[in-house]
């Protein structure tokens, strides 16, 4: 156990040290970013801000569409205020993506989604916006005469049609997947010690809704092109935010692949929002693409002030009104 502890004590002198010497080495260009955010101009910010609502809206547009599609109709109201509170789970709590996906599913069966109807909602959504960015990287590489990633297009393009032909055949025979089901059941229950055929008439219940998890060619349209819109309105914001610095310092394309390689970064780190991952990712692209180092450090951190300050904040806000509400009924 002590060795545990000065382990521990160790790991957390070794991190601070190094944060130490990053922040002595980067201060003459943190100071001069921070000079720079005092000042941003008025008309790009407040596009900025828009920009980053947009980009939310159309997240909650996009789930609208996948739960009218499976005969779910909800205000876009209510929709509106569980994605952001759902983002501000997702981006600010440690383990964030799994209390996201419980309030989802909480929410989702409250607007009267089954639960495979709900299941599906969410597992689609994150199928969809991982596959919008990946064509919003590819338009940027093609937009800025690079060379897109084909092996990658073509890996996602392969993926999402299994995935589609996956879950058509699951709605329309969902008793296939009941032999699976019951292997796993019989060595989950073995575990448990329990008869082996425990929750196997729950599990076929379950499968028998996926029968009214259809969707529709107007729908899935309407929902890829509101996922891709997700991102280019959050690309948007951090342009704009740029721009409210420094007019015409780096061309859209250049920025537009930035802030793709930041948000890939950040799938893979379990640091709450990404924070200091996705950052230094767009910070290095944007330098790449000729940018002086304060004048990006300037702009990543207003965007990280609008999306982590405002929308955060707004989203904690969304769910006290959502936990009210739910206390209330």
């Amino acid at each position: 156990m002590d060795h545990r502890r000065w382990l521990r004590r160790a790991l957390v002198v070794g991190l601070l040290g190094l944060f130490a010497v990053e922040l002595v080495l980067g201060w003459p260009a943190l100071a001069s970013a921070v000079t720079q955010v005092r000042a941003p101009h008025g008309g790009p910010l407040a596009a900025a801000l828009f920009a980053a609502l947009a980009a939310m809206s159309v997240y909650a547009r996009m789930q609208r569409h996948l739960l009218s599609s499976a005969g779910v109709r909800v205000s876009l109201r209510r929709l509106l205020a569980l994605t952001f509170a759902a983002h501000s789970l997702n981006e600010t709590l440690p383990g964030g993506p799994a209390f996201s996906t419980q309030l989802n599913y909480q929410q989702l069966r409250r607007f009267g989604a089954t639960p495979a109807i709900a299941s599906w909602c969410i597992a689609l959504s994150g199928i969809l916006s991982t596959a919008a960015l990946g064509v919003v990287t590819a338009l940027g590489a093609v937009a800025g005469h690079g060379r897109p990633p084909w092996l990658s297009l073509l890996g996602l393009a392969i993926t999402m049609l299994v995935v589609t032909g996956g879950v058509r055949r699951i709605r329309r025979h969902p008793e296939s997947l009941v032999p699976v089901v019951r292997s796993v059941l019989t060595r989950l229950n073995r575990v448990r010690r329990r008869p082996a055929d425990d929750g196997l008439e729950q599990a076929r219940a379950l499968l028998g809704q996926l029968r009214g998890a259809r969707l529709t060619p107007g729908h899935a349209v309407a929902a890829a092109a509101y996922a891709v819109l997700n991102w280019l309105f959050d690309a948007g914001c951090l342009w704009l935010c740029l721009a409210a610095i420094a007019p015409r310092a780096v061309s859209p394309t250049v920025l537009l692949l930035a802030f793709c390689a930041g948000m890939a970064a950040g799938t893979l780190t379990i640091v709450p929002g990404g924070l200091g991952v996705i950052d230094n990712a767009v910070v290095v692209g944007l330098t790449a693409g000729g940018l002086d180092t304060p004048t990006a450090i300037a702009a990543v951190v207003l965007y990280r002030l609008i999306t982590l300050g405002l929308v955060i904040g707004a989203g904690w806000i969304a769910w006290l009104v959502i936990r009210r509400d739910r206390r209330t009924a």
